[in-house]
């Protein structure tokens, strides 16, 4: 009953829909309708600017950090490793969300591996910038540091229970990303450039820029912007 506990409450955590929320309360904006749709840091990044994409980043990471961290301290290894992958399962479908389509999972398996294995995190983490650097396409970054995970869990001495973690992991990175990867192969995967202005792309820039309605005060403000046919923000 307790795992149950810990293991539903890491699906909820990773149900929290940040991508969404930190479009909406900032800009107003639906991030669902701009770019690719997708509510992870990415899509968030190239469309609002890199602040508003590592904000959703780092609380994404939070889930599965917080999820996992929460096993371990009320149960064990085992525990903290469920109630990550549940954490990942909310975030590829979030209950807040009604179980549409969410993120990828990247950040929030690499909040998971932070709790669980924090020297693979930090390797896995510099694969990922230097693959970034290199290519300038996230998911590539994503993938290449998805596949050297399990390698560097064993690498590190993890415990077996996490190495075959990170391989499941990897493996669920690469089929969430099978979209990139046929754009990839046609050439019309969307590369970002680094000196790009920090407004993101100019479909978001028209969303954001539509006058806001003059509600009264910041709750109401940002209920509005949260809650679905609540007013008019984006």
């Amino acid at each position: 009953m307790r795992d149950l506990l810990l293991i539903t409450a890491g699906y909820l955590i990773g149900s929290i829909p940040w991508g969404f929320i930190v479009p909406k309360l900032l800009r107003g904006v639906d991030i669902r309708t701009v770019g690719s749709g997708n509510l992870g840091a990415a899509n968030v990044w190239r469309a609002l600017g890199f602040k508003a994409g590592l904000a959703v980043a780092v609380l994404d990471v939070g889930k599965g950090l917080a999820a996992a961290l929460l096993g371990l301290w009320a149960g064990n290894e085992l525990t903290g490793l469920l109630a990550g992958i549940a954490a990942m399962v909310g975030h590829w479908r979030p209950l807040f969300m009604g179980l549409a389509r969410g993120g990828k999972i990247v950040a929030t398996t690499a909040g998971v591996v932070l709790a669980l294995a924090p020297l693979a995190f930090s390797a896995m983490s510099v694969v990922w910038v230097v693959t970034f650097l290199l290519t300038r396409y996230t998911s590539i970054a994503s993938m290449v540091s998805a596949v050297s995970l399990p390698l560097l869990a064993l690498a590190f001495g993890s415990s077996i229970p996490v190495v075959v973690f990170s391989a499941g992991a990897a493996l669920a990175i690469l089929i969430l990303h099978r979209a990139n990867i046929r754009r990839l192969l046609t050439g019309t995967e969307n590369r970002f450039e680094l000196r790009r202005r920090a407004g993101g792309s100019s479909e978001a820039r028209k969303e954001v820029t539509r006058p806001a309605p003059a509600h009264r005060g910041l709750v109401r403000r940002a209920f509005r912007r949260l809650v679905p046919g609540e007013g008019r923000t984006g």
